[in-house]
């Protein structure tokens, strides 16, 4: 029998992921954008040669659904079948081959590592398949699969992962969910192309809801682990991260997580099954009855993701302040402290904020305005006067947004709040 294995196992509390709503007004943030309008859930996608490769979970296009493109936002073309002889008739049975993960070998065939329905149990395992070409047609390996825990639900979600050091592993879940247990992502390592486990298998996450979906990244820093929670068919799915400096851990989950609904302003529904692939991340978004694929730009601060679109909050105390000051105890305030007294000529806050590329944002900050009439602020971009920041009239501990369209660099920019008309306490700054 597997146990779940006590070291480097972070208990994780989804519930606390959910952002409330916030409605923003008129905005000049740029969304995901949507690459494949239909069904094409749970995208594995990779470049090679100048062609862009995407493949999702099985469908009305076939086992594993595969499209092609000459760039990352399109235009994406769906070509058909990668297995159209299905998953291996040894042990599995069609209709549920879910979350493929296809990746290209050094001596130019294909692995593909897919989930299929385990015929014996029922539950869901994960097989092998291997191909010439990345439109397949792959062959499943093998008369049983490759990792099948049934006493913990079985396995779903593979992901290749290669070290910089040429290691290879596969990072998966077992299913707990399925089995009303709790789920734990997975680190097994691999080799002979990926069809053969070599070693344990090392705990990651753990959650008692749904953790799902990982993706795995090395940065120069640290490790980070991309993964879904809460339920695929509606908007509460959203995507986090974990980070460890160490494969073994211990991984640390994000304050907040990277990708939600709110963080979207709803322009996608439930963004999850999220694949990093260089500087943009592909996910999935609830239409409908059906997850269509986006795509975002992604940039990494301090080797930490932020995704074009998705809401960033920075606490106003934590920035630089002049002649004015921080006020704990804030009734009501993100973190319960925000800056106050802006109320001199040489006051100002000062927030260094990260952009994934150059462009137009939208910059939200959060303030309570108990003056007699709408009050202002100076706004300062990278040291330029970019106009003003104007807070209609809330009263005290009464905390609202005001939004505005902001121009920034790629990489780290300064806002700088200034002391304009009447008085305004600032709570927070978000940039979209």
């Amino acid at each position: 029998m597997r146990r779940l294995l006590v070291a480097a196992l972070a208990v994780l509390s989804l519930s606390a992921f959910l952002c409330p709503p916030v409605h923003a007004a008129t905005t000049s943030a740029v969304f995901p954008s949507e690459i494949i309008g239909e069904d094409f859930p749970d995208p594995d996608v990779f470049q090679q040669n100048g062609t862009w490769y995407a493949y999702s979970t099985n469908n009305g296009r076939g086992t594993v659904p595969v499209a092609t493109a000459p760039s990352a936002n399109g235009p994406w073309t769906i070509r058909g079948d990668a297995m159209p002889g299905g998953p291996s008739a040894d042990w599995a049975q069609p209709g549920r081959t879910w979350a493929p993960d296809v990746y290209p070998n050094s001596d130019g065939t294909y692995t593909l590592t897919y989930v299929a329905w385990h015929k014996a149990s029922g539950r869901q395992c994960i097989g092998v398949a291997t191909a010439s070409s990345p439109l397949g047609p792959f062959q499943p390996v093998g008369t049983a699969p490759l990792i099948c825990p049934l006493d913990l639900g079985g396995a779903i979600d593979p992901n290749t992962f290669v070290a910089n050091d040429g290691t290879r592993y596969l990072v998966w879940k077992n299913d707990g969910n399925a089995i009303s247990q709790p789920s734990t992502l997975w680190l097994t390592r691999t080799a002979n192309n990926g069809q053969t486990l070599v070693g344990g298998n090392t705990a990651m996450l753990t959650s008692s809801g749904v953790i799902e979906a990982p993706d795995l990244v090395q940065r120069g820093s640290q490790y980070v682990l991309f993964f879904s929670g809460g339920g695929y068919t509606d908007c509460n799915y959203l995507t986090s991260y974990a980070t460890s400096t160490s494969l073994s851990g211990p991984w640390t989950t994000a304050y907040r997580p990277l990708m939600t609904t709110a963080t979207f302003d709803n322009a996608v529904c439930g963004p999850g099954g999220a694949d990093v692939v260089g500087d943009k991340i592909f996910l999935h978004g609830w239409v409908g009855s059906q997850r269509h694929l986006y795509v975002a730009d992604i940039g990494w601060a301090n080797d930490y993701p932020v995704v074009r679109g998705s809401r960033v909050r920075y606490e106003a105390e934590r920035g630089t302040l002049n002649d004015c000051s921080v006020r704990p105890n804030a009734a009501g305030a993100s973190d319960g402290k925000v800056v106050a007294y802006i109320d001199y000529a040489d006051s100002w806050v000062e927030n260094t904020v990260f952009a994934p590329v150059s462009g137009s944002y939208t910059l939200h900050v959060g303030y309570a305005n108990g003056s007699a009439s709408t009050a202002s602020h100076g706004l300062v971009v990278n040291g330029n006067n970019a106009g003003s920041v104007s807070y209609p009239v809330t009263g005290w501990d009464n905390w609202h947004e005001s939004s505005v369209s902001v121009t920034l660099n790629a990489g780290w920019n300064t806002i700088r709040l200034t002391k304009g008309d009447q008085y305004t306490e600032v709570d927070y700054l978000e940039v979209q």
